[in-house]
């Protein structure tokens, strides 16, 4: 009989159960046993029970042992006449086993003997073992392995129960054993649960189990084939021992739709009473049974695929009316059901990361969790189609199974044509669920609005504002419309950024599609250059097309040149956006019906005579042909930038309500109407590099809506000799009535404003001083000022006045030193003095506000400014700068926000404790993520930049011709990194000289997280970040590089410490060693 220590049941044929107890019937079944058998089944836990479980005829052993291998937990209860049954010795000897070798837990009760008497098998065990010893004496080998077995069971801790009040026993023994199982109950789902023991762990800490006073409800939410059900399974399965009754409704909306909310009514109480049948006649009899058979029980409920907050309402199960410790999970797409039920939290079930998602792809396609040889590309592929959503993984990588390369090739191209209606379906459902107007919105977004375009790159309509002006140019009140889809988990913002999957987005367009998937002039909409082509190519009218959105062409078509009077036969267009098209000749007719036209390098010199454009608000012809506009009555927003054959701007009195216009290189305009202004709703002028022009400058104190002005580049706008005397300022205040415009000679006027800011050599301080204070008020609004390369010599004190500025470019020109009162600037953070070369001297820098979002935010850029005295002073102002907002976080809760400077410097401080040669550095951020004095990481970077060439680069230079440097926080693994550019352009006219500078980023870990890619990892995978910096449009001529960088995690002791000499050490004769003289 020995042989039973190595004999297994087949794997195939065992049966699982939550706990086995192993008991002498005659000794405790009608009593102890039989009560305990109930408490775990009250508790929703599997017991194995001979009696009970095995059928008559069946041989007894082999069942017995597959239950033992089946099992998780084991009981022993031991009695009187436990050790006298051979078949309670063989099932201790196979527990014992079974134990030791799979590390199970085994719980001994000592019903009415003692654990000594068991252990020394004294007592009845020890005459029970004589009478064993004396029947199998040819086998005695068997006894003493019972004797030992009895020995391993009772060197553990267990229960002695003898003289103990048996219910109290069997509750603790029934709670050891829920704690037992919770450690590992997520067990019946495994080849899909990816990341599941991280994801319960987040929902249990929700869900407070330790609080057992109130009843709490919890919603789950996501966007379809997330995961949500099954999550709420896995923890289902992981906390339910925990409660006294369960119920799980697989879907509430289907069983309210056929049966009603009595049909709901039935389910949750049939489930959670465990009863076959519960007759309700009506609502108010289940209203009343729900709350009178559920009061006294703590219960979890879990409801899932709720679409209206009325199936919940309806319901009647408000936890006021469940027992202690209850909890409700409600399971929904739609977040605002969630919230106007009234629930305790939300939990947003997330996308998986690209390392869970590859493990559950090769669980499904590979039946392992490695990728196959050479299956590795097509893998990747495949992800990036499924976009983290475990639905999408577990379609394509169960349709891929068992395939070769050739067939994994076919069906993913496809999909892109034909994407797999088993995910499509199932995501369909949300959609359907919208009404008309949201419908409308949805697939907007999905054809042209959202974070990312079909080449992986960043749209330009992808910011919140943008993309709600826009669709309310189409009529679709995108306030609440957007808000539901956010809701419903069809988009998502984050940093003011719209996002929608891109299962979504294909959705989208199929739906635009499936009436004549082959006949794009029938669509709604427009988004793929080749479609657009073939339309135009065909020049059909196209009588349903209502919007156009093309960023970019296919390249087989970037050499066709398109008719552009093709659009002539779309008359419902109320939406069109060209990038980089190819189009030639003029239209007969655009759609009155338009509100928003961007054309890039529209090819006509005006627009159709036949054109009324009533409705038009925005107008962006960027390097146009454009020559004439006329009447534009409600136009908001005109943009004009690059169009070379823009010689004059013509009467503006036509666009009355103009808040924005942008004449940006317009290199050959001379003149502009005095008309401009009457535009005193402008918030945006740019004049920037329109080199040749000469303006009425009277008007601009007329403009006194101007939040920002930008005359970079302009300088002989600014440096023309001044015809009049300050003393005709005083007319200034003439308006006529009729016409709302200022009244001034050109002259006069342009001296009023030329004098505050003394821009000619040739005047005097102190001739400024005085004109400009009382005109400043009238830049009340004036947030952004750029006067760079403009060939000042002098900035006045009184720009002080400015209060209201936050932005100011003063870079490229040729002032010596700043004034004193720049410090009154309280509300600039960002400040540029990149090559101003005679600069000398830095003053006392404005203190930094707090941000409204409750951080600081402060830049500063000193590039190339190689005449700079005393570089140690200059790094005390800079230093002193950084130290303000340093002690006002230390002294209340306020968020570093950001930090960034350009500073000379010919080494990076040793504080920088990481550091590394090149670009990029890896950072591990993992072990200070639950560190509460961990606040920011400050970066460093040399940046190293040496011209070659021996020509006259002043000669040949253009504004716009400037490096630009971007920094990333992505995987260091990821090929195509989003950067972040630095808001400084380093112009390479001005680059005369090797120069080392150092760039010096402080991101709070908040702002950190966010300016990661939309698309990255969640923050999980802080361990794998990296920061690259990276310089973009570099000449051939010029070698800019990044020398070496280096990081510091900061935490507030780092702030109390940190001092001059750690953050610019070494760097003090930076300006004699590497900045060299120009000119």
């Amino acid at each position: 009989m020995a042989c039973i220590r190595n004999q297994r049941s087949s794997s195939s044929q065992t049966k699982n159960f939550d706990v086995f107890v192993s008991f002498r019937g005659t000794d405790t079944r009608n009593n102890f046993t039989g009560h305990l058998f109930a408490a775990l089944e009250r508790k929703g836990i599997v017991a194995f029970k001979d009696d009970q479980k095995i059928k008559k005829g069946e041989l007894l052993e082999p069942e017995l042992l597959q239950a033992i291998e089946g099992s998780r937990v084991f009981i022993v209860v031991f009695s009187k006449d436990y050790a006298s049954s051979t078949w309670c010795m063989k099932e201790l000897q196979k527990i014992v086993d079974w134990v030791q070798e799979t590390a199970r837990s085994v719980l001994p009760v000592f019903y009415d003997v003692t654990p000594s008497e068991v252990r020394k098998q004294s007592g009845k065990f020890g005459e029970a073992f004589a009478k064993h010893e004396e029947r199998f004496k040819d086998d005695l080998e068997m006894v003493q392995i019972w004797r030992e077995a009895l020995k391993t069971i009772t060197n553990r801790c267990g229960w002695d129960v003898q003289n103990k009040p048996q219910h109290e026993e069997i509750e603790k023994i029934v709670e050891e054993v829920i704690n037992l199982l919770g450690h590992n109950q997520i067990l019946s789902f495994e080849d899909d649960l990816v990341d599941m023991d991280f994801r319960v762990k987040q929902l249990e800490e929700l869900l407070d189990l330790d609080v057992d006073e109130v009843a709490r409800v919890i919603g789950i939410c996501g966007m379809g084939g997330i995961g949500k059900t099954t999550l709420a399974t896995a923890l289902l399965n992981k906390i339910s021992p925990q409660f006294d009754a369960c119920c799980f409704i697989d879907d509430i909306n289907k069983i309210y739709e056929n049966f009603g909310p009595t049909g709901v009514q039935k389910k949750l109480l049939c489930q959670v009473l465990n009863q076959g049948n519960i007759e309700i006649n009506n609502i108010f009899q289940g209203t009343m049974l729900v709350r009178t058979r559920l009061c006294h029980l703590k219960s979890l409920i879990f409801l899932d695929n709720v679409d209206q907050v009325e199936q919940l309402e309806k319901l009647a199960l408000h936890p006021k009316y469940l027992g202690a410790g209850s909890r409700i999970l409600i399971i929904s797409r739609n977040s605002h059901i969630l919230r106007n039920y009234g629930v305790d939290k939300v939990h947003n079930v997330q996308l998986l990361n690209t390392n869970k998602a590859l493990q559950l792809f090769c669980r499904k396609a590979f039946k392992s969790d490695d990728i196959l040889n050479d299956y590795e590309q097509l893998t990747y592929d495949a992800l990036k189609y499924a976009g983290g959503l475990p639905l999408a993984i577990k379609v394509l990588g169960s349709d891929l199974f068992d395939r070769d390369i050739y067939e994994w090739r076919s069906a993913l191209a496809r999909l892109k044509e034909n994407p797999n209606s088993d995910i499509m379906d199932v995501l369909r459902i949300s959609f359907d669920g919208l009404k008309e107007m949201e419908k409308e919105i949805f697939l907007d977004i999905a054809c042209f609005f959202s974070s990312e375009n079909r080449k992986g790159k960043l749209s330009p309509w992808y910011w919140m504002e943008d993309v709600k002006k826009l669709l309310d140019y189409r009529g679709f009140y995108p306030d609440i419309g957007m808000k539901v889809l956010i809701e419903k988990s069809l988009i998502s913002c984050k940093n003011r950024i719209i996002q929608m999957h891109d299962l979504l987005k294909e959705l989208g367009r199929t739906i635009v599609r499936e009436k004549s998937p082959k006949e794009p002039i029938k669509w709604t909409r427009l988004w793929d250059g080749k479609d657009l082509h073939n339309i135009m190519i065909k020049n059909k009218v196209a009588k349903n097309l209502e919007a156009i959105v093309i960023e970019q062409h296919p390249p087989e078509f970037q050499e066709t040149t398109l008719p552009a009077n093709a659009l002539s036969k779309m008359n419902h267009l109320k939406l069109v956006i060209l990038q980089n098209g190819n189009f030639s000749g003029s239209l007969d007719y655009l759609s009155n019906e338009l509100r928003y036209l961007y054309w890039d390098e529209y090819p006509s010199r005006c627009l159709p005579s036949s054109f009324y454009p009533e409705k038009i608000v925005e107008l962006l012809l960027p390097c146009s042909n454009i020559k004439q506009l006329w009447y534009l009555p409600n136009l908001i927003r005109l943009d004009l930038r690059y169009s070379k054959n823009l010689t004059k701007m013509p009467d503006l009195r036509g666009v009355p309500r103009l808040r924005y216009l942008n004449l940006c290189g317009c290199i050959e305009i001379v003149w502009m109407d005095p008309s401009i202004g009457i535009l005193r709703e402008l918030v945006f002028l740019s004049l920037r590099n329109c080199k040749k022009l000469l303006i009425d400058l009277n008007i601009i104190f007329g403009l006194n809506s101007l939040e920002v002005l930008d005359l970079a580049g302009c300088s002989k706008l600014l440096n023309t000799r001044l015809l009049k005397k300050p003393k005709e300022t005083e007319h200034l205040e003439k308006v006529d009535t009729n016409k709302n415009a200022i009244q001034l000679s050109t002259s006069s006027v342009y001296e009023i404003l030329m004098l505050p800011f003394n821009f000619l050599s040739n005047r005097k301080h102190e001739d400024s001083l005085g004109s400009l204070v009382p005109y400043l008020p009238r830049f009340s609004c004036l947030l952004c000022l750029n006067l760079s390369l403009c060939e000042l010599l002098h900035i006045p004190d009184a720009i002080g006045n400015l209060h209201s500025l936050q932005i100011l470019n003063l870079g490229g020109n040729k002032f010596v030193r700043l004034p004193t009162t720049i410090k009154e600037l309280s509300n600039l953070y960002r400040l540029n003095l990149e090559h101003c070369k005679q600069l000398k001297y830095l003053p006392e820098l404005p203190k930094l506000k707090e941000t409204k979002s409750g951080d600081f935010f402060g830049e500063l850029y000193i590039f190339s400014c190689h005449n700079l005295n005393e570089m140690e002073h200059c790094h005390r102002i800079v230093f002193c700068w950084m130290t303000q907002i340093f002690k006002a976080i230390l002294q209340s809760s306020l968020s570093m926000g950001k930090i960034e400077i350009i500073i000379p410097g010919t080494q990076i401080p040793r504080w920088f404790s990481e550091q590394n040669v090149g670009s990029s550095i890896s950072m591990d951020l993992s072990h200070v993520m639950e560190d509460p004095n961990w606040i920011a990481v400050a970066f460093c970077a040399m940046l190293v930049a040496h011209h070659d060439d021996s020509t006259n680069l002043n000669d040949r230079w253009q504004p716009d011709d400037s490096v630009t440097i971007g920094y990333s926080f992505q995987n260091n693994q990821v090929f195509q990194k989003s950067f972040w550019v630095v808001p400084t352009a380093l112009n390479i006219g001005l680059i005369t000289g090797e120069i080392d500078h150092l760039y010096i980023l402080f991101l709070s870990r908040e702002r950190l997280i966010d300016c990661r890619s939309p698309y990255e990892d969640e923050i999980s995978d802080l361990h794998q970040m990296g920061f690259t910096m990276a310089i973009f449009n570099q000449p051939k001529d010029l070698h800019f590089e990044v020398k070496n960088c280096g990081y510091r995690c900061v935490f507030k002791e780092d702030l109390e410490q940190l001092n001059l000499n750690m953050m610019f050490s070494g760097n003090s004769s930076s300006s004699k060693c590497k900045l060299l003289t120009s000119d």
